[in-house]
């Protein structure tokens, strides 16, 4: 099967799917080893980079999404007839920050980082689906433990979590 052909393929499965596709389930598909794959995807993604197409195609983790330009969000704000939407509070912000990099963490550890309490903003983010449970600490009371989630990486135009930038040196003010 040619190149192009097999990225017609991936793209109508990504068009269907929706959601983030595993680089593996597209290998399986296409019946080509997973390096393979990651290279037609990338390829694949440039191709939508050079064309200056209204969809980009995005990596998150292992899996690969069709989503469109964020250059164009307020075009399709306007056909769908979408509220604008809010941007988060400095407390939500600080918060999400410290889930981030620190991930998994407790309730407990953020408002020790943080000096307050964070019930709400941990509520906001949760609601934004911006942070998910991952877990329980085990320990006495058995803690929360909250992570970030894929619409974060998506949200800050992460592929990764490792893609965040390096923490600088802390500045008193």
């Amino acid at each position: 099967m040619e190149e192009q052909q097999m990225m017609a393929i991936v793209e109508a499965i990504l068009f269907v799917a929706g959601d983030p596709v595993p680089v593996k389930s597209i290998a399986a598909v296409l019946d080509m080893d997973v390096d393979a794959a990651q290279r037609l995807m990338e390829k694949m993604a440039e191709n939508y980079d050079l064309q200056h197409r209204g969809l980009q195609l995005i990596r998150i983790d292992d899996a690969y999404q069709l989503v469109t330009r964020p250059e164009y969000g307020e075009y399709i704000r306007r056909f769908t007839g979408a509220a604008k939407e809010q941007s988060l509070s400095r407390a939500c912000l600080e918060t999400l920050a410290i889930i981030a990099y620190n991930q998994p963490v407790t309730k407990a550890d953020i408002e020790q980082l943080r000096g307050v309490k964070c019930d709400h903003a941990i509520a906001v983010l949760l609601e934004k689906n911006l942070i998910c449970e991952v877990g329980r600490l085990d320990a006495p009371g058995k803690p929360k433990l909250y992570g970030t989630t894929e619409l974060f990486l998506k949200s800050f135009g992460l592929s990764d979590i490792r893609d965040l930038p390096p923490l600088g040196p802390q500045q008193v003010t």
